[in-house]
């Protein structure tokens, strides 16, 4: 038996599956608790589901599972003893929640459903074994281990975005119900490959769900994004730099450093704050440093002073930065000084990231220049007679959507090549850190109107999908595929898999998925998203400009 197995993300191992430790950077014994704490969660939601139908559920357990999911996503985090404490925690929820239950049920149970729902442990040397024991390679059939793993990342991806929205307090109890019933699924040995595939399905409707309850929570709460220009050069303040997604750690510690003296930059996928007009009124929150996740450690580096990561986009650290790296939320990582959440229920003590920052000095710059970004759907809608205009008149003849992950290979250079080889009449929509392979080229514009529209984060994938549907209905399509647009997706991690779903719930066909297609799509499943959906790779800029545009 190998140390561990996982093939979850883009870059597993020779696009098979990471066996010794993994290419994200965790270690067997990490991913083993990993899998070992999906397995308890499923037992956990068997329990929970089974509540539902008595009428009975609990917030608190709904939360709970949420970022068990959330924890388990690429690069989030590596903390050996957090899952360990999230497995015993689970374990102690099942079983208080089980006893609620007709025990005749529970012992009818059979396989790894009725393991996942009673197993317990004798001491915690038996943690990493039985990780191995219930992960990916437990189920033996690899058509059926293939639909429940692209299932059970869909899951990761809706826990994520719902996390997101949970933190600005929008919830959708819909959606936690979906969630717990297909995962307890995921282990029902009496389910067809028919009955996962339509669960599949059925995951990217939810996933459009989570994705609007997440749109709707950030604009209520911080207004529609507006078309704005960031800088991206540095001040003379010594500065504290964010990176991940949540907005609401973001607007804390912004309260949290006003009249500090400190500077507070974006990093990564948080650049997209800056286009939130509640963010604008802070006049130290100064810009974007840097680009992408993959990159982190030269820029963490050069930074030079504290760093906060609210969520995934997480890489390990450098000894020689590392002290100078917080976490908080479900992120986190050995060594690494953890912002916990406020017992009474206020904002998180941002104090002792702020007085480190006070420390050190200013940041050393790496450019000087502005990106141009929010390009969410009400911006994009606002100007819809524009852009209709110079389709009609043949000034755009097509949309690209290049949304998705930035990742470490140089494989993804395929995406810069392809944004400055595409047609002068095409127009780029994108949303999500890929953004950092063309958007900060000189591309111009169609009358006025940008050839790079960033949507925002990943979080905001929501937004492309509302711009599509919006043109289907101006132009009076039957179809979404009757549009000029055609979809070159990059994808790294779960929030991605989420997103495939999604658009293939709202119809999308013919989606070109790079720059590999994903590990843990065993043959048959990939002959059905092809022959169903047309899901392809990519091949050469080239090809794939004659292909897809020309």
């Amino acid at each position: 038996m190998s140390e561990m197995f996982c093939y979850q993300c883009q870059e597993a191992a020779k696009n098979e599956g990471c066996s010794k430790k993994g290419v994200c950077g965790k270690t067997s014994d990490v991913a083993n608790l990993q899998d070992l704490l999906l397995h308890t969660l499923k037992g956990l939601s068997y329990v929970t589901t089974n509540l539902r139908e008595k009428g009975e559920s609990d917030k608190e357990v709904d939360n709970f599972i949420m970022e068990g999911l959330f924890a388990t996503l690429t690069n989030t985090n590596f903390d050996r003893e957090s899952f360990i404490n999230k497995i015993n925690e689970a374990i102690k929820l099942r079983d208080k929640l089980k006893g609620k239950l007709d025990s005749d049920a529970i012992n009818s149970l059979d396989g790894d459903l009725k393991d996942a729902v009673n197993w317990s442990p004798g001491s915690e040397a038996e943690f990493d074994e039985k990780g191995k024991e219930v992960g990916v390679l437990a189920t033996e059939n690899e058509d059926v281990r293939s639909l429940r793993e692209l299932l059970t990342y869909g899951l990761k991806g809706i826990a994520a975005y719902g996390y997101h929205a949970e933190n600005l307090g929008y919830s959708d109890d819909n959606i936690h119900k979906f969630m717990q019933e297909a995962l307890a699924k995921t282990l029902d040995d009496s389910l067809s490959g028919d009955d996962l595939t339509n669960l599949v399905l059925e995951c990217g409707k939810y996933g459009v769900d989570v994705m609007s309850l997440l749109d709707k929570a950030n604009t209520e709460t911080y207004g529609n994004p507006e078309i704005s220009k960031v800088k991206t050069g540095v001040g003379d303040k010594p500065g504290i730099l964010v990176s991940g997604h949540d907005l609401k750690d973001l607007e804390e510690l912004l309260e949290q450093t006003k009249g500090q003296g400190v500077d507070v930059y974006t990093h990564g996928e948080m650049l997209p704050a800056h286009y939130y007009p509640a963010f604008k009124k802070y006049d130290h929150f100064v810009g974007n440093y840097g680009s992408a996740w993959p990159n982190q450690d030269k820029e963490f580096e050069a930074f030079g002073g504290p760093i906060l990561m609210t969520t995934n986009c997480l890489i390990p650290p450098k000894d020689s930065y590392k002290d100078r790296v917080y976490t908080t939320g479900v992120t986190g990582f050995e060594g690494l000084t953890h912002i916990p959440e406020s017992s009474d229920g206020k904002q998180k003590d941002y104090s002792q990231i702020i007085e480190h920052a006070k420390k050190c000095s200013a940041p050393k710059e790496l450019e000087n220049g502005e990106i141009v970004g929010g390009f969410a759907h009400n911006a994009v809608l606002s100007l819809a007679d524009k852009v209709v205009d110079a389709v009609k008149q043949g000034h755009i003849k097509k949309f690209v959507v290049m949304a998705g992950c930035d990742g470490r290979h140089n494989s993804r250079d395929y995406y810069t090549d392809f944004a400055k080889s595409l047609p002068e009449d095409t127009v780029i929509l994108t949303a999500g850190c890929a953004k950092y392979r063309y958007n900060k080229l000189d591309l111009g514009d169609i009358g006025g109107i940008p050839r790079v529209l960033d949507a925002g984060q990943c979080n905001d994938s929501y937004s492309l999908a509302v711009i599509a549907l919006k043109l289907k209905e101006v132009f009076d399509l039957e179809d979404i595929n009757q549009l000029p647009i055609v979809y070159n997706i990059a994808w790294y991690e779960q929030k991605a898999c989420l997103v495939l779903l999604a658009l293939l719930h709202l119809g999308v066909k013919n989606i070109h998925l790079g720059p590999t297609l994903p590990a843990f799509l065993s043959p048959n499943v990939a002959n059905v998203l092809v022959e169903n959906f047309g899901i392809g790779g990519v091949s050469t800029v080239e090809e794939d400009i004659e292909k897809m545009i020309k």
